[in-house]
């Protein structure tokens, strides 16, 4: 490609029918925002550079940009993707003779499409070429109008097809590749007198025609590659192709997926041959998966380093850690922040190790924590154990020996350290450090007390007993005092019984 070709994105556009504060171009799909895909398929082509332009969230999305190796131009105020390419042409070097445009949410778009234009764009000698595409519903797109030869004739917006034109299906697709010299006077001639009062590019091409000027296209042979997003439905529509795309590259290389549907596997992941992918799982980031390796179904893994003949048991995370052969991992494990866990080495259901090496053939099969932790060879860590890295204010680090006994139980308060051969008892307490080929037993002496028990459950029963008693309330002084009913039955005396003295009837 020649040197004085520069690659102009659109991407200032807020993206209103996604119904999201975030920029269009920011959203992701496939693992990656969108405008990271657009600058990955012109990373190859030969140019001059890449400029982006930016308007809605223009600081977000230039730190985006800048960080791919692109520019950033500032389009203020918005008035339309004509306007946009005009804020552009005036940024580039004068050294720039032609300029491919292509929209910001057009992340399908391959390499090898875009290469294909512009030697369409070389051959015919025109002024301007347009990406097309064959679409069975055009529906929404602006439709290619051709004339009696191979060049385009117009553009026409579906509202104002003829109706002999409603049988078109080839459609543009917002990519072109233009000759600076024919095409940067026509953008002052633009006008706006549409529906949204803006300045478009598709105005451009009707402009050449009147003036003479060739306008060639090419017609991808997938459609898909020029999908848009404007929709969160068309987001996942693009997000699933992408996956397909990833899970077919790798199939073909030798690896086993299950139900690839339901997996998500980011582009820049890779996996040896022989290795096998359950339903559900998740690699994301710069994963790096060895040879003969088994992920169980439903796990995440993050940036992880796998090396040859790896296990992760289902339901487990691997974050930014890195696992050396044969390590077996899970069920429902956690390793994150920088885990190293060595050849051999074992982590079981509901461990979670951050920030700690794990040494070859060490064991922590059960409900444990290792935080700031080195563990040397052939160590076993029992059930529960906890090494108690933080004080409230530092991260401190626990230091582990080879061929370490830790019973279950234990808790390791860092700093400490524990020497090699070492045994520390079931549910102790360490907080001093450990001799190597020593015992540490650091918890209460065991008391037994005979017949305890019986006697306790004996007084308790007895106090729900008298608890349970019913209580009637009488009078003392000048307030009620419950008392119980059966005590004043005991109490109270038969009251004698005398004849009322009732006065003699006077006769009349």
């Amino acid at each position: 490609m020649p040197s004085e070709l520069a690659l102009v994105v659109l991407a200032a556009g807020k993206g209103t029918r996604l119904k999201s504060r975030r920029a269009k171009v920011l959203h992701q799909a496939g693992g990656l925002p969108l405008l990271a895909h657009v600058l990955r398929a012109l990373k190859p082509l030969r140019s001059a550079g890449a400029w982006v332009v930016v308007g809605h969230q223009a600081e977000e999305v230039r730190g985006l940009a800048e960080s791919l190796g692109a520019r950033a131009v500032l389009q203020r105020p918005q008035l339309g993707t004509g306007h946009a390419v005009a804020t552009a042409f005036k940024a580039l070097p004068r050294r720039v003779t032609r300029v491919l445009v292509l929209p910001g949410d057009a992340p399908l778009i391959r390499t090898e499409a875009l290469r294909a234009l512009l030697r369409t764009h070389a051959n015919a000698g025109a002024a301007a070429t347009l990406l097309t595409a064959e679409l069975d519903d055009p529906s929404g797109y602006g439709r290619i109008v051709r004339g009696s030869s191979t060049l385009v004739d117009a553009i026409v917006e579906q509202a104002a097809l003829q109706p002999d034109q409603l049988g078109l299906r080839e459609v543009n697709a917002s990519i072109y590749c233009f000759e600076r010299a024919a095409v940067a006077p026509l953008l002052g001639r633009l006008g706006r007198k549409n529906v949204h009062r803006e300045y478009y590019l598709t105005d451009v091409i009707s402009l050449l025609r009147r003036d003479g000027h060739a306008v060639a296209a090419y017609k991808v042979s997938s459609p898909e590659e020029v999908l848009g997003v404007n929709t969160l439905a068309e987001l996942a529509r693009v997000d699933a192709i992408f996956r397909r795309r990833k899970a077919e590259a790798l199939m073909a290389s030798g690896v086993t997926l299950y139900q690839p549907e339901t997996q998500a596997i980011d582009p820049d992941v890779s996996i040896g041959p022989d290795t096998i992918v359950e339903a559900g799982v998740e690699l994301r980031g710069r994963t790096r998966i060895g040879r003969r390796c088994h992920i169980g179904a439903h796990s995440i893994l993050l940036n992880a380093r796998l090396a040859d003949g790896v296990t992760v048991r289902s339901h487990s995370l691997v974050l930014n850690s890195r696992l050396g052969p044969s390590v077996s991992v899970g069920p429902f494990a956690h390793l994150r922040d920088g885990a190293d866990i060595r050849k051999g080495a074992r982590i079981g259901n509901y461990v979670e190790v951050k920030k700690s090496v794990v040494g070859e053939g060490t064991k922590a099969q059960h409900l444990t924590y290792l935080g700031d932790t080195t563990v040397g060879r052939g160590t076993n860590i029992g059930a529960g154990t906890i090494t108690c890295n933080y004080d409230g204010v530092n991260k401190n680090p626990t230091r582990i020996g080879d061929n370490v006994f830790i019973g279950s139980g234990t808790e390791l308060v860092a700093p400490v350290k524990v020497g090699s051969g070492a045994y520390v008892a079931a549910g102790s307490t360490v907080t001093d450090n450990v001799p190597a080929g020593a015992l540490a037993l650091a918890r209460g002496r065991q008391v037994t007390k005979p017949g305890w028990a019986r006697t306790r459950r004996q007084k308790l029963a007895a106090a729900k007993a008298r608890k349970e008693e019913p209580r009637v309330a009488v009078r003392t002084g000048n307030s009620p005092k419950a008392k119980p009913a059966a005590k004043l039955e005991r109490k109270a005396k038969p009251r004698r019984k005398t004849k009322s003295a009732r006065p003699k009837r006077r006769p009349r």
